[in-house]
């Protein structure tokens, strides 16, 4: 067997092999793993309302986006629900 030589030797490969590791792919993150414009920029991020009267009109908003959807989901599916019946009456009728 090894003796007190290959104990420290091999010590200090179990320590120093992370430590270089580390170092190595450690140093200079920011210019080798950045990505240029990943955030937002503060003009297109969202802005939280803390006024009273910027809480209300933020809600207003997105009540009458809320309706606007409702009322383009219900058209579609109105919509598609004559298509439907018409298809299903134009099976009964080539079935008699």
């Amino acid at each position: 067997m090894g003796g007190l030589n290959l104990e420290v030797a091999k010590f200090g490969m179990y320590v120093m092999f992370p430590i270089g590791i580390m170092y190595y792919f450690g140093t200079n993150l920011e210019s080798r793993f950045a990505v240029p414009e990943f955030w937002p920029k503060a003009e297109n991020a969202n802005k939280v309302p803390f006024d009273r009267d910027e809480i209300h009109a933020e809600l207003e908003r997105l009540r009458t986006r809320r309706l606007q959807l409702r009322e383009s989901r219900l058209a579609a599916e109105a919509q598609a629900a004559a298509l439907n019946q018409n298809l299903n009456q134009g099976q009964q009728q080539q079935d008699e």
